[in-house]
């Protein structure tokens, strides 16, 4: 399958592209072209269509493709992969409604030729109708084209770890993590349905040809399994190597536990750039669990680095060159140290106090990622701002907003006959709160009640870091309140407002996080948003004086290779930082990663303390807890 040596490992061919957006032109313009071909041919085509973030740039263009190029859909026939079970139709997170509003409702594809499966019907009927979609499909005349996502547990369609190779459409139980990935969306995990439909591994097979797409770095590992490893049960995407059309399309970020991008010394010859030599080194250090400055010329020659030691000298001088070079990125002094030789220093000395931007997608990102660091900036002097820039309201179960409300109606009650526009607004908010269903959506009160939680417990944190409130800015950017997860669309309002900030705080240091995230989460949202606006900024003079700092969230812990700033966090730091992490009570249990662990705060420390392990065993200090940053250069 593979078509260069760099490529070798790999069991399915995959392309990496630029960005999503790039991937899914490509794929567009593909289904385009077949589209095109067979209706000049007097042809229909039938498509296999995804739900969930992943495809959304892939039909926004389907969409500009029709509206500007005159693509039509006439000829096409939809068949969806699957649908929650007891989800109405007009549930704002039933995959028919995703469609909808996602996709048919912009393009001229007849009703009659749209199919999804019924998540509607009783128990004992379903057996009956996935079988009548198997035949639909058949009596169609196959699909010409199956559009994928990838999830964290390998999944394709709703196809969980355990799904056979020759499984059909049928009824499934979703998986505990595919549950708590769903949780925000469905405004909490008790809401999230316990069952979907969906198309088979086997139905998925059938297809002439496959596509399936991938972004952000929280998939990488999963999909470098699915590419590189023996298919297995446990994750269903591995069965796709079996199929003998199909194509991954994902992102760098996707791709980066890809032997040839992570590894690529063990696939063939690198230019071994100084950054390159790093990698390899760190790994290796790993790989025969010795210190950078005990690896021996046999340990490079057994793990084909041999002329990597060809190039670059003596094992002796390269260990201590890459001792060096890592030793160089620990600093007790994020900011700067005054009056200090800066030579080796990740940050400069001057100016001594440094006007700095921490930028948080949402309330907590910034403590759960640089906790430590930001208390540290405090203590040292510089002038820090917390920039947190969405209000984080999606995230708030209605429970923490009715608590709100009682709250409020109490403190009301302790000065009778004086209520006022507080009392009046929370007992309006706590009777929808009361009245709507699980499923229903937020209306604009209720979101902004849940805006006032998520600020209250940012203040609470954010004092337990030392810092004045004034130092806080909550912008609260049009593209997230207008919006909802996995449909954000970020416009000129938003790019403004964060363009407008930077000119007016004119920072030393910029800290940012999302870079890696998937581009449609709210994490890669707010990136891209700083990112643009820092591009904006390049020929400023102010901005030359500037430098920007990328952090990582706690499911995107940083390779200790590629890290350019290592801040030690003392044990009673830790605890600070843990303290101010708690007060984000609404975010507790809110997410899980591949440890199991489901406390933001525990997720935090374990990231920070792996790393300081991480560090003492490539032969460096002993500490109890590290934050990592990279260096980000706007163009680079």
């Amino acid at each position: 399958m593979h078509t260069s040596e760099s490529q070798q490992r790999e069991r399915i061919r995959t392309e990496i592209f630029a960005d999503a957006d790039a991937a899914s032109r490509q794929l567009a313009g593909e289904i385009a072209a077949l589209i095109r071909e067979r209706a000049a041919a007097g042809k229909g085509v039938v498509l296999g269509l995804a739900t969930g973030s992943t495809p959304v740039r892939l039909y926004r263009e389907l969409i500009r493709m029709h509206r500007e190029e005159g693509l039509s859909f006439k000829n096409v026939i939809t068949f969806n992969l699957d649908e929650y079970y007891g989800l109405t139709r007009d549930h704002p997170e039933s995959y028919w409604r995703f469609m909808h509003e996602q996709l048919f409702n912009h393009i001229d594809l007849p009703a009659a030729q749209i199919n999804l499966p019924n998540g509607t019907l009783p128990r004992g009927e379903v057996f009956g109708s996935c079988r009548a979609y198997e035949d639909k499909i058949a009596a169609a005349g196959g699909l010409d084209l199956q559009v994928l996502g990838i999830g964290r547990t390998g999944h394709i369609g709703f196809n969980e770890p355990g799904s056979t190779r020759e499984s059909r459409t049928r009824l499934v139980t979703l998986d505990g993590l595919t549950r708590r990935d769903a949780a925000r969306d469905f405004l909490g995990e008790a809401n999230v349905p316990r069952h979907a439909i969906t198309m088979g591994v086997g139905t998925i097979l059938d297809a002439r040809r496959i596509v399936l797409l991938a972004w952000g770095e929280s998939k990488a590992g999963v999909l470098a399994q699915a590419v590189e490893a023996a298919p297995v049960d446990t994750l269903p995407a591995s069965f796709l190597q079996g199929h003998p059309n199909v194509r991954f399309y994902i992102d760098g970020s996707a791709a980066s536990a890809l032997t040839r991008m992570r590894h690529p010394w063990l696939v063939g010859p690198v230019a071994w750039t100084p950054e390159m030599a790093r990698r390899a080194v760190v790994w290796l250090s790993h790989t025969v669990g010795r210190p950078v400055l005990k690896l021996l010329d046999e340990d490079y020659s057994e793990h084909g680095m041999a002329d990597l030691l060809t190039e670059q000298g003596s094992v002796y001088d390269l260990n201590i060159r890459i001792f060096n070079e890592l030793q160089h990125t620990i600093t007790g002094w994020p900011g700067g140290k005054p009056g200090a030789d800066d030579t080796h220093r990740p940050e400069r000395a001057e100016p001594a106090s440094k006007r700095v931007v921490v930028f948080s997608p949402e309330p907590s990102h910034d403590m759960l990622g640089m906790g430590g660091t930001l208390r540290r900036l405090v203590d040292q002097g510089h002038q820090v701002t917390v920039v947190y820039q969405t209000s984080g309201n999606l995230a708030v179960p209605d429970a923490d907003a009715l608590m709100a409300t009682d709250f409020v109606s109490d403190l009301a009650g302790c000065f009778p006959g004086e209520a006022g526009p507080a009392e009046a607004f929370a007992r309006v908010v706590r009777g929808e709160l009361l009245e709507k269903s699980a499923f229903v959506g937020d209306s604009a009160q209720v979101r902004r009640l849940k805006g006032l939680v998520r600020r209250g417990e940012a203040r609470a944190s954010i004092k337990l870091c030392g810092l004045a409130e004034k130092a806080v800015r909550f912008i609260d950017l049009p593209f997230y309140e207008e919006g909802r997860y996995r449909q954000f669309k970020p416009g000129a309002a938003d790019r403004e407002a964060i363009a407008r900030l930077l000119a007016e705080v004119r920072p030393h240091q910029i800290f940012v996080t999302g870079d890696r995230d998937d581009p449609s989460s709210v994490a890669g949202v707010c990136f891209s948003l700083v990112g643009n606006a820092c591009v904006g900024f390049a020929g400023d003079d102010w901005f030359s004086d500037c430098r920007v700092w990328l952090y990582h969230g706690v499911e995107t812990p940083c390779d200790a290779a590629e890290i350019d700033m290592a801040v030690p966090v003392s044990p009673r730091e830790l605890s600070q930082k843990t303290q101010a992490i708690f007060p984000h009570r609404s975010q507790r249990g809110h997410s899980a990663v591949a440890s199991g662990l489901r406390e933001p705060w525990q997720q935090a420390e374990k990231q920070n303390r792996d790393l300081a392990t991480t560090y003492d065993a490539l032969g460096l200090a002993d500490y109890e807890a590290i934050e990592a940053f990279r260096r980000w250069m706007p163009g680079a």
